[in-house]
């Protein structure tokens, strides 16, 4: 019987805890998921702004600056969000508050026990966590300063904590666990979280590479993974969606419009026409 192509095959991600540490929640929907988290008395949930949904009248929300918010003032020159929504249930009773995905895909609970307490993940990924769960700035992006620009930079943030921590990734999402020394090549911008086990390296664009991107080639960064180690990888990643959104509402090409090209080109000989039609009669 011939052996399988790959010794650890990716899979459909599953949460699982331990039976002391569960946090109630729920995720309801499909493509645009929406996640509902029990609050307990003295309890917190932070979410990025903007994101909340719904909630009990026993939870108060507050908008907070957060010390682990490193380079806050940069971000909020460069127009980032340096803020985070906390919602606290001072009450006796347990409260809910309802978490909205930004864009389309699946929402991942994650138990930072179970990873290490520490998870490097997208900076869009993030969602929302639950009490003991702190999000701090990355610098695991090794893209050197000789790289194509416009591409986009990778896992800026790291969690930190024993905590449950909400992740978002666009489209479908598998999990893969990587062997030890086993390596896999992903696009960078398909990778949603993984942990810090993993051995992450930039594959540098070739000159043909980068011959190929001037002349409008797909802008790609790999990455080499060597495990140990679990990532998460999703099939459409957002700024992959927004390209195209942007793509088909800006201006049409030549392939999509050919009569585009033909009224440049009736513009230019009438442009012609007009500057010989002036030097003609200024001669006269």
């Amino acid at each position: 019987m011939a052996a399988p192509f790959f010794s650890t095959p990716f899979q459909p991600y599953v949460y699982q805890s331990q039976q002391g540490s569960v946090t109630a929640f729920q995720i309801s929907g499909g493509d645009v998921q929406v996640l509902q988290v029990m609050v307990k008395s003295q309890d917190k949930l932070t979410a990025k702004p903007g994101t909340m949904c719904y909630m009990s009248g026993n939870i108060q929300m507050d908008n907070n600056y957060l010390p682990e918010n490193d380079g806050g003032v940069w971000q909020w020159i460069f127009g980032k969000s340096i803020t985070s929504t906390v919602f606290f249930n001072p009450g006796p009773d347990d409260g809910y508050v309802g978490i909205s995905a930004p864009f389309p895909g699946r929402i991942l609970p994650i138990d930072l026990a179970n990873f290490g307490g520490e998870l490097l993940c997208q900076a869009d990924s993030f969602l929302c966590s639950v009490n003991d769960v702190s999000v701090t700035s990355s610098t695991v992006d090794q893209r050197p300063r000789n790289i194509e620009i416009g591409a986009e930079m990778i896992l800026k943030q790291k969690l930190r904590g024993q905590g449950m921590a909400f992740l978002v990734g666009g489209g479908s999402v598998m999990q893969k666990i990587l062997a030890p020394r086993e390596v896999i090549t992903v696009d960078c911008a398909c990778i949603v979280a993984m942990t810090t086990t993993i051995n992450f390296q930039l594959q540098n664009p070739t000159p043909h590479r980068r011959a190929v991107l001037v002349f409008g080639g797909v802008n790609q960064l790999k990455a080499s993974l060597t495990g140990p180690g679990v990532v998460f990888i999703q099939s459409l990643p957002f700024n992959r969606l927004s390209q195209r959104i942007a793509r088909s509402v800006g201006a049409p090409s030549l392939r999509d419009n050919p009569r585009f090209f033909i009224q440049i080109v009736m513009f230019f000989f009438l442009a012609y026409v007009m500057i010989v039609s002036s030097i003609i009669l200024t001669d006269v």
